[in-house]
């Protein structure tokens, strides 16, 4: 699954990737989270008659489908992910793989793999090229009962390449640039038109780089989440078996 990722690319290099030259400026995002606001590009009406410039626009959607039948938030699961190999038939997904799909610009992801019972090892995993990329996204807009519409999407997945099984056996679907026009047109290309998309990235596409568990609280979105950390030892005790416990910051105590 994918449960974090980032977005650290200018705007200027997303549109240089994507086409969308009506990006509105917007700072580094190094730890993406679940019902954040996510940029999503689809295809749009073209700008012009006659016009050869990809019709594409960008907007910001929740990360966490909502499907336009259900009737009840609160018990509803939050879909960040869909299985890429079952999506065009779960009723969650059927209708946006058929008419909403979309591209998710990242500069890469984060995923945990478990080291000696629950403890867990968290990777950066980045394209070893560099640049932006894209996951290949569904989009829902959700009419609330009030009336008011609310966009919000989910990231596909598929198996994890062999560069990275070890971490975790699933990772998000990667749509090279070649290939952006043919997963964006749900004029023309029906879902089985677009499954051979829907597969690993090479081998040695990414990168994995072990970080710290700085990433696991949302609060934490600065560029020292990504940088490199020793590697969890499976001998190792969790940290709460580490030394004597600090007595509490009686700051943190006023939050309560």
């Amino acid at each position: 699954m994918c449960g974090r990722f980032a977005l650290t690319a200018t705007p200027k290099e997303v549109d240089e990737a994507f086409s969308v030259p009506d990006l509105e400026a917007f700072p580094p995002r190094y730890n993406i989270a679940p019902t954040q606001p996510i940029l999503m590009v689809t295809a749009g009406e073209p700008r012009q008659p006659g016009s050869n410039l990809p019709d594409r626009r960008s907007l910001l959607v929740r990360w966490g489908l909502l499907p336009a039948w259900v009737k009840d938030t609160r018990d509803f699961p939050l879909l960040i992910n869909a299985r890429s190999e079952t999506a065009a038939e779960k009723s969650s997904f059927r209708a946006a793989m058929r008419h909403r799909r979309s591209l998710i610009p990242a500069s890469g992801f984060y995923e945990w793999r478990q080291v000696g019972g629950k403890r867990t090892q968290a990777y950066w995993i980045r394209p070893r090229q560099g640049g932006v990329i894209a996951f290949a996204g569904l989009m829902e807009t959700y009419a609330e009962p009030g009336g008011a519409e609310m966009d919000t999407g989910a990231i596909l997945t598929t198996g994890a390449s062999r560069d990275i099984a070890h971490i975790h056996e699933r990772m998000p679907v990667v749509i090279h640039q070649h290939d952006f026009s043919r997963w964006l047109d749900c004029r023309f290309q029906e879902p089985r038109d677009v499954a051979d998309l829907l597969r690993p990235t090479e081998p040695d596409f990414f990168e994995a780089i072990p970080v710290s568990d700085l990433v696991n609280k949302v609060a934490n979105v600065g560029p020292e989440i990504q940088e490199r950390a020793e590697l969890i030892s499976a001998s190792e005790p969790p940290k709460a078996e580490r030394g004597k416990a600090r007595p509490p910051d009686p700051a943190q105590m006023t939050l309560f």
